[in-house]
């Protein structure tokens, strides 16, 4: 079910299967949007007439249609939920990945924010957890939204400050210290530099890097030379521009981070990327076996395959972190990150 034709030869019967359900809820929600608009109606009038005040009436009012508009919305959520679980399983299974609408807990979170990959949030939200194997590295991604907490004279209100996947991948051979790829900040590298000094209790240093492609996007700060320019080779460097190309430059970033537990003998590289709210099954008010519907979820199993074959291919096929735990400091091996 790789390619798109075979996906939707198995998914669009499982899909139409479900569309007498599908035309069933539409219907009741729409009978119930109307009856909702009638409730509020006839309730603010009644109220009214009965010598409420008007603001006291219309709360009654758009509170009544509200609680309509949930009963009668009810099938289509759950339709929602059962579709998005379908579809999510079935597809990461051809992909040779494992699926949970929610993670047990948000993978490595703190250190992501440690490490400011990621903002302080005031409100969090983790869905959509893929996890799998390739070229012997474990690879997990989960979908986070976070929010901070804004007030201004008249309210408090919530912004949304990142959307996106976070990705962690570990691979044998431990990683010493730490390696953050940013983004590149203009005119304040300078007093990003300065922060990275004492960020998260680590003295990370600036380190410089020739590659000019690379340079414009990126900003590099490790806590040892050596170990920077060991992981970050021509050969990887290429892997994460390749990276920023499928995710259409949505703000990648990463860290190569030492283990917490150094006798595991394994390390780990951790992404951010803002790419929005991904995998989710669409509108149900179309057609479920549409192809569409089909091909954009698809699409996005792909890049998944994409991002993990991008980091972990074997220097056979070009490089890339699969390499890296293989060289130590100081080889000569070109393609050992």
């Amino acid at each position: 079910m790789k390619d798109l034709d075979s996906a939707l030869a198995e998914l669009g019967p499982w899909l139409g299967e479900k569309e007498a359900r599908r035309k069933a809820a539409v219907s009741r929600f729409a009978k119930g949007a109307g009856g909702a608009l009638a409730a509020a109606i006839v309730i603010g009038a009644a109220l009214g007439l009965a010598g409420l005040p008007a603001p006291v009436a219309g709360i009654a009012a758009v509170a009544a249609a509200l609680a309509i508009l949930a009963w009668a919305g009810y099938p289509l959520q759950q339709l929602h939920k059962d579709v998005k679980l379908g579809l999510n399983t079935r597809m990461a299974e051809a992909f040779g990945l494992s699926y949970s609408p929610k993670p047990a807990s948000p993978v490595r979170f703190d250190a992501f924010r440690s490490h400011g990959l990621i903002p302080h949030a005031d409100k969090r939200d983790f869905e959509d957890h893929f996890s799998g194997e390739a070229h012997g590295a474990d690879f997990e991604l989960y979908e986070a939204h976070l929010q901070q907490r804004r007030r201004n004279k008249r309210r408090t209100y919530y912004v949304t400050v990142f959307r996106g996947v976070l990705i962690r991948i570990t691979f044998p051979r431990t990683v010493e210290g730490v390696t953050l790829v940013t983004r590149d900040k203009g005119l304040f590298n300078g007093l990003e530099a300065f922060s990275r000094r004492h960020f998260s209790g680590r003295n990370l240093q600036r380190i410089g890097l020739v590659d000019l492609r690379f340079n414009r996007l990126f900003e590099v700060y490790g806590t040892d030379q050596v170990m920077a320019r060991y992981l970050l080779t021509p050969s990887f460097m290429e892997r994460l521009l390749r990276l920023e190309e499928i995710l259409k430059g949505k703000n990648v970033r990463c860290v190569f981070d030492e283990d917490l537990v150094p006798e595991s003998g394994r390390g780990e590289l951790l992404i951010a990327a803002e790419t929005g709210n991904k995998f989710e099954p669409g509108s149900m008010f179309a057609p479920l076996d549409d192809r569409a519907r089909i091909a954009r979820l698809h699409a996005e199993f792909r890049l998944i395959e994409d991002m993990m074959e991008t980091v972990l291919q074997p220097p056979s096929e070009g490089g890339g972190v699969g390499a890296s735990v293989v060289a130590e400091p100081g080889s000569t091996h070109d393609e050992a990150p």
